[in-house]
């Protein structure tokens, strides 16, 4: 725990008769990128407005950067940066006033390099209203690293971006962890949280029930390979052939779809198979199982751990 920025200790969050978050815990090491995952309604935001000051926890413990945030809420400011869901910018304020006011608020000089790093250079003096989603996500970003802040907190980052956009943001992201800054990322994008991050938390029903590196996590539960393949004469059609370790298979676009627990002797019997029916290998591809697909098996089982 001495090199944990965030420590979370049996934090609880209610609303009325409502449980947003149920006494969940974990902690996050300096210099990580550490995903919090998980349906709508699992308690993401809800974790992440209590890390960054805006609510208070409703029982346990949170300390940012060692400061209780519902109590410390001034001191914290100036370490962390916040990229929330809503901008919450006023209306006419164009780029360059935010990106001056920010930088005032923070006491440094403006970052009007990452105004034109995010293709706002254009845009510096249109009133927020007239930017577009996509734009205006952009500024949000740039802002809530203008300060070089030790903690970043992110909340669905790369919602309404294009493509090129997500790309230049995870290059911000990674830049800023090589210089030390511990993110917090909650999204609903696995293969972003799969790619960017560290570790990652499941949340499910209020609770988390898996935490680890993705790897990690991919590594768990039924665990089961997907082998897709395409022949020239279809030889996999017939009915009733078996395949060892399998215990799932489908048709889909022309590929045989198998998913082993086993891959050695399932990919030897489909070739064995192959070469007995006198059919012929067009296609075989061989895919661990993904983020997203763990993510996908927790969340359908709905068993809280």
């Amino acid at each position: 725990m001495n090199n944990s920025v965030i420590v979370v200790k049996d934090f609880r969050k209610i609303y009325g008769d409502y449980v947003a978050v149920d006494g969940i815990s974990f902690d996050v090491r300096k210099g990580e990128i550490f995903a919090l995952l998980g349906p709508n309604g699992a308690g993401k935001t809800s974790t992440l407005e209590c890390l960054e000051g805006l609510r208070a926890p409703s029982g346990g413990s949170m300390r940012v950067a060692g400061m209780d945030p519902a109590r410390e809420t001034h001191k914290l400011r100036n370490l962390i940066g916040v990229q929330l869901q809503s901008a919450g910018l006023p209306e006419s304020i164009t780029p360059d006033e935010a990106m001056k006011f920010f930088c005032a608020y923070h006491n440094v000089t403006p970052r009007f390099d990452l105004l034109e790093r995010f293709d706002l250079t254009g845009k510096r003096n249109v009133q927020f209203y007239e930017l577009s989603a996509g734009q205006q996500r952009r500024l949000v970003l740039a802002l809530a690293v203008a300060h070089n802040p030790q903690v970043l907190f992110m909340d669905e980052p790369t919602a309404g971006l294009d493509v090129a956009t997500r790309v230049e943001l995870h290059s911000v992201m990674r830049e800023q962890q090589a210089a030390g800054t511990t993110i917090i990322l909650a999204t609903h994008d696995m293969a972003e949280a799969e790619q960017m991050s560290d570790r990652v938390a499941i949340l499910l029903q209020s609770k988390i029930v898996n935490i680890g590196t993705p790897l990690e996590i991919t590594a768990t539960g039924a665990g089961l390979t997907k082998i897709s393949v395409r022949t020239q004469t279809s030889s996999l059609s017939a009915p009733g052939i078996m395949f060892p370790a399998v215990s799932q298979h489908k048709l889909k676009d022309e590929y045989y779809i198998y998913f082993s627990s086993d891959i050695g002797p399932t990919v030897s019997a489909i070739i064995a198979h192959l070469a007995a029916h006198g059919d012929a290998l067009i296609d075989l591809r061989v895919e661990r199982p993904s983020l997203e697909d763990r993510f996908l098996e927790i969340t359908n089982s709905g068993v809280v751990q």
